[in-house]
C-alpha cells in the first residue's frame, strides 16, 4: 500500500493538523515508512506465542481484598482545610 500527497491531505485534515503544500510529500513519504514498517511486523510468525505484559515471566503480587484500616473519618479529615458533616468541602467552581 502507497500513500500519495492527496492521502495524505486527506488524513491530516481528519485528523485536523494543518500542513502546508510543500510538506505534504514529506508526510506522505513518513506514512509509508509506518506502512512499510507494519508489514514487517505482519511478516512476523506469531502462532503459539501468548500474548505477555513484560518480557520477564513475572506474576503480579496479589492480596486479599479485605478492609484493614477502616474508621478514620477523623484522622482523614484532619487535613481538610475546610471540613463540614464528615466530608471534605471545597468552593464552587460552576456557576
Amino acid at each position: 500500500m502507497s500513500i500519495d500527497t492527496e492521502t495524505a491531505r486527506k488524513v491530516a485534515k481528519l485528523a485536523r493538523i494543518r500542513v502546508e503544500d510543500d510538506a505534504l510529500p514529506v508526510l506522505a513519504n513518513e506514512f509509508n515508512a509506518i506502512l512499510g514498517f507494519i508489514e514487517q511486523l505482519n511478516e512476523v510468525d506469531v502462532d503459539g506465542v501468548e500474548p505477555m505484559t513484560s518480557v520477564t515471566p513475572m506474576r503480579l503480587k496479589r492480596r486479599e481484598d479485605v478492609v484493614t484500616d477502616g474508621d478514620q473519618q477523623g484522622a482523614v479529615l484532619t487535613n481538610a482545610p475546610d471540613a463540614r458533616e464528615g466530608f471534605f468541602a471545597v468552593p464552587k467552581v460552576v456557576e
